[in-house]
């Protein structure tokens, strides 16, 4: 199978952004705007690019697996995991499916939270063309129990770092929950936020994960940087562990 040729540039930029890679596993930096996988909108996404990449890396016949255990909203960065084997990706699968991936994600908000940390409990719908979360009653047929913790890091001159920790993995879960706390991601628009980030993208970024190595059981943590333009408001906030 030929898969497109990358160019140098795009070559480094991969390279510059791989978190952790064995023969089961690829680790991503993702950026703000890319995509997983594959949608309507037709444009490349992630996962085709890593099978290009390797493809030219490893000058590698035939067709790359790169298989999707889970996946972040385009317009959120940050620790994006895929399978380079299916043996891989269906233990990974599991792992996801049973809660033994733990991911935590750093917040850039509009306004601080009402508390230093608290565990947010709430039920969300989903309205498919919006592509949109919303907090419902228990009774609502559609409704599916989302649970997270937050921890408040600190402020910067105009915005306020929240470190999550997701429970479950509903749709838009963390920017529902947050904004319906009165904390609206910055650059999130969709959810309230009074105006857009110059990339599109919004200040979410999926910065720790820790998993069982799906082959070797060991566990691994992998640690995504922040984008640079979160450097100055986030300086002195981010946790060591």
């Amino acid at each position: 199978m030929e898969y497109r040729s990358l160019n140098d540039t795009e070559i480094r930029g991969l390279e510059s952004r791989i978190l952790f890679e064995d023969n089961h596993l690829l680790v991503i930096n993702k950026l703000a705007g890319e995509i997983v996988q594959g949608d309507k909108t037709g444009d490349e996404c992630l996962a085709d690019t890593l099978k290009a990449y390797i493809a030219q890396r490893d000058s590698k016949p035939g067709k790359v697996f790169m298989g999707v255990p889970h996946r972040l909203d385009r317009p959120v960065s940050g620790v994006c995991i895929f399978a380079k084997t299916s043996k891989a990706l269906e233990r990974l699968n599991e792992s996801f499916r049973t809660g033994q991936v733990h991911k935590k994600y750093l917040a850039l908000c509009c306004a601080a939270p009402p508390k230093k940390e608290d565990l947010l409990e709430n039920y969300l719908g989903r309205n498919e063309k919006q592509n949109k979360a919303y907090i419902c009653k228990s009774s609502s047929p559609e409704a599916k129990l989302a649970r997270l913790r937050y921890s408040f890091l600190g402020s910067g001159e105009r915005y306020h770092l929240v470190e999550v920790e997701l429970l479950t993995g509903r749709h838009h879960q963390i920017r529902c929950q947050l904004a319906a706390l009165g904390c609206v991601i910055k650059g999130d628009l969709k959810y309230g936020a009074p105006r857009s980030n110059p990339d599109g993208g919004i200040c979410l970024h999926s910065w720790k994960t820790t998993l069982i190595h799906p082959v070797k059981k060991e566990e691994i943590c992998i640690k995504a940087p922040l984008p640079p333009s979160w450097a100055k408001i986030t300086d002195g906030l981010v946790p060591e562990d």
